[in-house]
């Protein structure tokens, strides 16, 4: 029952996510019929689900959500601020109640009753307004039996399903009673349904805990696939539905019809569906008292009814990660495999070796893919907190996103949230000015922030852009000069003085707000982006506005690598990274001034990885010298030997080593080595000599970190 219950959790919470998004957006189109009976529709089946599994609280809640918003498509109410106000403050309600088991506090229990009382207010007003219409004015319901000419028509313009309804034997452990199904199917139109018991055995053999029943029904409503897909939402495990559609018109309301299919399905067998279309035209061939019949049969042209199965899979995150996590082994192995070959100098082995190395990669392609998630999972939270803040700040601010289908892992989509709210936060209280402000700049007065994401090579970048009153970089100098992070003579590029915003604890807020946070300033965005292997840019043009851009890997798990040698120690360098590959003489580079050496003609910044990791063994009279580039600054690295590209299986360190920042992870080659992986945007960030000297208070005791170096070039060792 326990895996049964923790599936609906899941279900319901992508179902309020859904609900969220829907209501902002009828927040734009408020007189859209689709988006409310989308809403409707979510609502509808929360309350099934949670009554389903015994969320009384939860399904009260959603009843009394439901009713304001059947009176909404009924035209009984409107959708104005204050119902959508309420309903947002619900959805953010049904959150708490499914995250707490409906155990309330005493505070969310008295805002449980706060909600309450405001729906019932908006149902009063609502059903006053329907009844002040008068019954005459109300839409008929469907109902399974009725002579009414009236609503026959309304019958006719609705298409007709045959739905199958198979529970799985053990059904009933989950707590779910398989006729409530079928009941509910009856409240979406005209519906006649049918038991089928051939599956039930012998008396002796009768096991009660098991369900041995089906039901075949026929369902006319004017309800979409969708609607009847709902009604099965929360048993999709334990239960094999299937939805055809039979005909374009309510074959129910046909006596001919009613009268033949009851003979028809008397069997206690499965309906056979070839029959089943061919009983329905000859049915309307003989229904001759229909000389204007206009039902479209799909079965006459199209051929056999197309099946709608349901069919969707869901999987947990702990699966995927285990997926994952295999074929990083497979990858490891498969490396070990071609290794093998290549020592063996067989070349039937190495031929098989490379079939593998295909097949994995292929593999480890679509399994990628299979655990990319959406960027737009995470934009309905900004698109809320963008309506919330500027009606709190009463500022008017339009929110737009663009590239929402962009995909990245999950464990990066995780990592973006806090540091992209922070920066929303920002460029809602900091960045956009009040409406009063910007028209006496001349600016519309509704603000805009833009989220757009796109690829770009193996990278992901998502920039954030306001059009708000933007940053003033002298404002920036002068706090910087009274914290102390530059000295009053110190000449900084516009770009420099704009990346001092993201030194810890540098903030040009004149107040504190509870907005955007105590004025810790964004030294939290660069660490938690950081975190996920991503860099962020800024640009800013006073009174225009500002734009932060984040760099993103589309993944953290495997990267395609450039494998080296220093002594006995390998290294992996992201091939993304890195642009060429010299050789120098070792005279030359300990006679570098300054630390620079010239390659392609340009003096390059150059990084003795030896000295870094304590190296001084056997060094080689030529060294290979790897230019990497990030963010248009290019670095060199000195090293031993460049063995080739390597797909490299990320691994975390562990806490033990957080601190060294120019090591990402760690790899095992195929021989069973560790081989370390270097972060080329960390290295030119902590060895450019200049950057390094003014952002000094960034970094720790240089002593430490030689000492962790030590450690780990212990472990890393034959």
């Amino acid at each position: 029952m326990e895996q049964f219950k923790k599936k609906f959790l899941e279900e319901a919470n992508d179902l309020i996510n859904s609900l969220e998004d829907s209501l902002l957006i009828l927040e734009e189109k408020p007189s859209d019929k689709k988006i409310i009976e989308e809403v409707f529709r979510v609502m509808h089946s929360l309350k099934g689900g949670s009554s389903m599994f015994g969320f009384d609280k939860m399904d009260a809640f959603t009843h009394e959500l439901e009713t304001v918003y059947d009176l909404v498509r009924n035209d009984s109410l409107q959708v104005s601020r204050e119902v959508l106000d309420v309903t947002l403050a619900a959805v953010d309600h049904l959150k708490v109640l499914l995250e707490n088991g409906e155990e309330l506090s005493p505070a969310e229990q008295k805002e449980h009753q706060l909600l309450l009382s405001r729906i019932h207010h908006i149902i009063s007003k609502g059903e006053s307004k329907e009844n002040a219409a008068g019954k005459a004015n109300k839409a008929p319901r469907l109902a399974d039996n009725t002579d009414s000419v009236g609503i026959t028509r309304i019958y006719e313009q609705v298409p007709t399903y045959f739905i199958t309804v198979r529970p799985h034997p053990e059904i009933f452990r989950n707590g779910t009673n398989p006729i409530l199904l079928v009941d509910e199917l009856h409240t979406l139109g005209h519906c006649k349904a049918y038991l089928k018991k051939s599956a039930i055995p012998n008396f002796d053999d009768l096991d009660p805990e098991l369900c041995h029943v089906s039901w075949e029904v026929f369902l006319a409503t004017d309800k979409t696939i969708d609607d009847i897909k709902d009604v099965f939402i929360f048993v999709e495990d334990v239960c094999t539905v299937t939805i055809q559609k039979i005909a374009d018109a309510n074959m129910l309301s046909r006596s001919t019809f009613a009268t033949a299919i009851d003979t028809f399905m008397q069997s206690e067998q499965a309906t056979d569906l070839k029959k089943l279309e061919e009983f329905i035209a000859k049915t309307l061939n003989n229904d001759s008292s229909r000389e204007d019949d206009t039902i479209a049969i799909r079965a006459d042209e199209a051929g056999p009814v197309k099946r709608l199965i349901i069919s969707n899979i869901r999987v947990s995150s702990d699966k995927l990660d285990d997926l994952m996590n295999l074929v990083s082994e497979l990858v490891t192995t498969q490396a070990s495999l071609s290794l093998f070959a290549e020592n063996q100098k067989s070349p039937e082995l190495m031929s098989i070796a490379e079939n593998i190395e295909k097949i994995s990669r292929q593999l480890r392609d679509n399994t990628f893919e299979i655990c990319l998630i959406p960027i737009e999972t995470i934009i309905i939270r900004f698109k809320r907190l963008v309506r919330d803040l500027s009606n709190e700040l009463n500022k008017e601010i339009q929110f737009v996103a663009e590239g929402t289908e962009t995909e990245l892992d999950k464990s990066i989509i995780d990592g973006l949230s806090e540091p992209l709210m922070h920066i929303f936060r920002n460029a809602i209280d900091h960045g956009i000015e009040s409406a009063e402000d910007r028209l006496a700049k001349g600016k519309p007065r509704q603000g805009k922030i833009v989220l757009k994401s796109y690829y770009s090579g193996t990278n992901v970048y998502i920039q954030i852009k306001d059009d708000g009153k933007g940053i003033d970089v002298e404002k920036i100098r002068q706090k910087a000069i009274t914290r102390g992070f530059i000295s009053a003579d110190a000449h900084l590029s516009y770009k420099e003085l704009l990346n001092l915003v993201f030194l810890p604890g540098f903030s040009t807020a004149a107040k504190i707000t509870e907005v955007s946070g105590r004025g810790v300033g964004l030294d939290v965005v660069v660490k938690k982006i950081s975190d996920i292997r991503g860099d962020v840019e800024i640009e800013s043009q006073l009174g225009v506005g500002t734009t932060i851009t984040i760099k993103l890997p589309l993944t953290l798990s495997i990267i395609d690598g450039l494998l080296v040698k220093i002594d006995k120690t390998h290294f992996v360098l992201p091939l993304a990274s890195v642009d060429k590959c010299f050789e120098l003489p070792l005279e030359k580079i300990r006679n570098a001034f300054n630390n620079k050496v010239v390659l392609d003609g340009k003096q390059v910044p150059l990084v003795n990885l030896r000295n870094e990791f304590d190296i001084h063994e056997n060094t080689p009279k030529v060294q290979q010298i790897i230019q990497v580039n990030h963010d248009e600054v290019k670095v060199g690295l000195s090293v031993d030997v460049v063995l080739g590209e390597y797909q490299a299986v990320l691994k975390p360190l562990g806490r033990m080593f957080k601190d060294l920042e120019i090591v990402s992870g760690a790899t095992i080659l195929g021989d069973g080595t560790i081989a370390l992986v270097l972060d080329p945007a960390r290295i030119i960030n902590t060895f450019d000599r200049e950057t390094l000297n003014r952002r000094e208070k960034m970094y720790q005791d240089i002593g430490t970190n030689k000492q962790q170096l030590a450690t780990l070039k212990e472990l890393i060792q034959y």
